[in-house]
């Protein structure tokens, strides 16, 4: 949940630098729209467009990017302090700036996005090889099964995350052991619209056999990824096979 709102309040940090920028550059620029050339100064501002950006959101980025070419026909072309541009080349100046900066907003959210998903990646991953090394080093059962509701909580973005040994048919909505949500037997959108607003289960079991289950408490509105649902139903078959050892040994 922190994440979460971390996350809106920096998104709402670039949007307004979106808007706020493009106007302050401009209007510093003012002192020196007679001697200073007008290509020069839309360079200045495409400066602005990308730094927002590169560190904001794709929003933020085409708000940079109309503020820029709003503020820079207002400050920087004539009659000044208006909306009308009475040059033709002013207009291409002006026509120039908007299409750069909306171009490089949304190279800078591609890549953006791709660096994310390598870093996600990576990251379940190296959850995968650690969860298995716990298991195969024959940690106690125990010790697994509180690990497992700690990373799960992590992984999903969980507010709350139990384990139980009895099952019960009361919670339809369930992670399946593929990597899908299901509630009352249908497919759900997780990676979109994030899990459902209610408690959701993940069975715990171990070649044909079960344990037990997760009951899990989602944050509202928090998208899960395919990739991070199979991975918290590769931790319940490790947690399956680690109360499998158990009973074994026993």
């Amino acid at each position: 949940m922190r994440r979460w709102v971390q996350a809106v309040d920096k998104g709402w940090i670039a949007a307004c630098c979106g808007l706020a920028l493009p106007i302050a550059v401009s209007a510093a620029l003012v002192p020196f729209r007679s001697s200073f050339a007008l290509p020069a100064s839309a360079l200045v501002l495409v400066l602005v467009v990308v730094a927002v950006g590169s560190f904001g959101s794709r929003f933020a980025g085409v708000l940079a990017a109309l503020s820029a070419a709003a503020w820079f026909d207002f400050f920087l072309t004539k009659p000044y302090e208006t909306f009308n541009i009475t040059y033709r080349p002013d207009l291409q100046t002006e026509i120039s700036l908007l299409v750069v900066g909306l171009a490089i907003t949304e190279i800078a959210a591609r890549s953006r996005g791709h660096r994310e998903d390598a870093s996600e990646e990576a990251n379940n991953v190296a959850l995968i090889h650690n969860f298995t090394e716990l298991v195969a080093a024959g940690e106690p059962a125990q010790f697994v099964v509180g690990r497992a509701a700690a990373e799960l909580t992590s992984l999903l973005g969980l507010k709350d995350c139990r384990f139980e040994t009895e099952m019960s048919d009361r919670h339809p909505t369930r992670i399946e052991h593929f990597g899908v949500v299901t509630l009352g037997g249908l497919r759900w959108g997780a990676n979109r619209t994030g899990l459902p607003g209610r408690e959701v289960e993940l069975i715990v079991q171990y070649r044909g056999k079960t344990f037990g289950r997760f009951v899990m408490a989602p944050t509202p509105g928090s998208p899960v990824s395919s990739d991070r649902l199979l991975v918290a139903a590769f931790i319940a078959d490790q947690v399956g096979a680690a109360l499998s050892d158990r009973e074994t040994s026993a």
